[in-house]
């Protein structure tokens, strides 16, 4: 979550108020281990899965595909990638993102020069579609 200037120091309190809820007591039902397609990631294990292989990820590049589980199916920004996993002083670096981006896909992609699961919006950012996971 991030605040536009201006902003009001209630507004910012509660929202601070909110995300330290949010992180003591995560939402009902949450899914202790994300499946789409192949890929399947356990997020108390730090576990990595592509058709039942398991791959190795640096800390960077799983907080960087952690970031993409959270908000599935959704457009998240550069600048949004940028401040959740490198902070918010690497707000404009986007070729740091550019580059993990494209060592994950060489993972957990079948086909990194076509991604069907971390999909690229031109000039925004990047998209995490998810899939069917055939039966698992």
């Amino acid at each position: 979550d991030y605040l536009t200037k201006p902003f009001g120091v209630d507004e910012l309190l509660a929202r601070v108020r909110v995300a330290l809820r949010h992180a003591a007591h995560p939402a009902t039902g949450a899914q202790a281990v994300f499946r789409s397609g192949g890929l399947s990631v356990d997020l108390e294990d730090r576990r990595v899965e592509v058709s039942g292989a398991e791959v190795h990820l640096t800390p960077t590049e799983y907080d960087l595909l952690k970031a993409f589980i959270q908000h599935p199916d959704k457009l998240l920004t550069d600048r949004m990638l940028l401040n959740t996993v490198w902070g918010a002083d690497y707000g404009d670096e986007a070729h740091y993102l550019h580059v993990y981006v494209a060592r994950l896909r060489k993972k957990i992609e079948p086909d990194p020069q076509q991604p069907r699961q971390i999909i690229t919006e031109p000039g925004v950012g990047y998209r995490l579609l998810t899939e069917p996971t055939n039966g698992l």
